[in-house]
């Protein structure tokens, strides 16, 4: 019941933030999910015998958020390419962030596991998702950023019922004994299924964006091939999936059953954005790379 109340009271103020809160303030509210979630993510690297940076970590994600938001604000296009943004310029200076204050340590004992924590976590915290404010500050792409919650949230119900009434083959028994390939299945379907519904109506759900470029907006009045639309359905799933069971192999190998206990019924934020860290960037980069949103 608890999971249930969160989800309804969570959701519909995430739906309002992203549709019609201006961009500072949606990256402010991006900024504010990254050091919750980084958080978690390096508690749990202490757990796992590492000694993370923990403030230059969080100082790192914050300047990843500020940066690409200076990018995207006030600066609306048509498209932006994935090589074009300079936001990822300080993650190529990670080790150098990271490995100079490491020199310094009186204990030294597990320096790299402690440098290469705090690189990778905010590589995977902020590094993925930074991406939703690129998202949401162009009107072409915006689209994407409700396909991937929406996915994301479809494959997680989907997996669960499902599993929980069909699942008779364990996906990942080691990891997650409670996942199923039927529950996988089922999961890969929905996500595809929401994404022709996102698409069909994609020119409906621009509309719901508070946009100050009208120009930019009609752009998308146009029919998305629907190849691309399965392939991003399927691609998101299985990352998503796979996201949730890597934080999973996380917790595991420290013996945590939740990442935190921020949000009743679901556990920490880390356990309710893992699926969205791994499906954000696959989005993102499909998007660019294939550019069918310009076609």
């Amino acid at each position: 019941m608890k999971r249930v109340l969160t989800a309804v009271v969570l959701i519909p103020v995430v739906l309002l933030v992203v549709f019609k809160a201006p961009l500072w303030l949606f990256a402010l509210a991006v900024a504010g999910i990254i050091v919750l979630a980084l958080h978690e993510y390096l508690n749990i690297a202490e757990l796992a015998g590492a000694k993370p940076f923990q403030r230059l970590s969080y100082a790192m994600a914050l300047i990843i958020v500020y940066l690409i938001w200076d990018a995207f604000a006030g600066r609306p296009r048509q498209f932006h390419s994935y090589s074009s943004a300079e936001w990822w310029m300080p993650l190529l200076l990670g080790p150098i962030i990271f490995g100079i204050p490491l020199v310094f340590r009186k204990d030294l004992t597990l320096g790299l596991a402690s440098a290469a924590s705090s690189v990778f976590g905010v590589v995977y915290t902020a590094g993925s998702l930074v991406l939703l404010i690129a998202l949401r500050s162009t009107p072409l792409q915006d689209t994407l950023l409700i396909f991937v919650l929406f996915s994301v949230w479809a494959g997680d119900i989907a997996a669960y019922y499902v599993g929980r009434g069909l699942g008779r083959h364990k996906l990942a028994p080691v990891v997650s004994p409670n996942k199923s390939w039927e529950g996988a299945i089922a999961s890969v379907a929905a996500s595809v299924l929401i994404g022709l519904l996102v698409f069909h109506f994609h020119q409906q759900v621009d509309e719901l964006f508070t946009h100050r470029w009208t120009f930019y907006t009609r752009l998308t009045a146009r029919t998305v091939p629907i190849f691309h639309v399965l392939a991003l359905g399927v691609l998101t799933n299985v990352a998503a999936q796979f996201g949730d069971l890597f934080e999973s192999a996380l917790k595991r190998g420290v013996h945590l059953k939740d990442s935190g206990s921020l949000l009743p019924g679901h556990g920490g934020i880390l356990d309710r954005i893992d699926a969205l860290l791994f499906a954000i960037p696959v989005v993102w980069y499909y998007a660019n790379l294939t550019g069918f949103l310009r076609q």
